[in-house]
């Protein structure tokens, strides 16, 4: 089976290490985490990952520049982006709103299986 890869851009070093780890556990994924906004355009195109989780508030470089960014690259604007964010309502998450900026998102803190859902609804198999 190959392993689909994962792309975490977050600058909550721990979350990302923790996520990482729970996705590899299964078996299913190659993950690599970016903790810094601005490295996050060199690392998809040095990982070419199938599927990229970007986190909204960064302290150098925002992640809808960064959705935007990857949008405008014609190499790189297939790649499915799911934001993983704190920055949602509650109001927005009932309400049934599923994008951020015309992208998918998980709302922080997200459960493991949630993220493995999220991964498979959105990845090209």
């Amino acid at each position: 089976m190959v392993k689909k890869k994962i792309l975490i851009v977050d600058d909550e070093v721990q979350f990302t290490q923790i996520v990482k780890m729970n996705l590899e556990e299964t078996g299913e994924f190659e993950v690599r985490v970016e903790n810094r906004g601005k490295d996050a355009l060199a690392a998809v195109k040095a990982f070419k990952p199938d599927l990229i989780f970007l986190d909204i508030i960064m302290p150098d470089v925002d992640g809808t520049q960064i959705a935007e960014s990857l949008k405008d690259d014609v190499l790189l604007d297939e790649i499915p982006v799911v934001f993983l964010t704190a920055l949602v309502t509650k109001e927005e998450i009932l309400s049934g709103g599923e994008n951020i900026a015309g992208r998918k998102f998980l709302a922080k803190p997200a459960m493991t299986s949630q993220i493995i859902k999220c991964i498979k609804e959105n990845i090209r198999p």
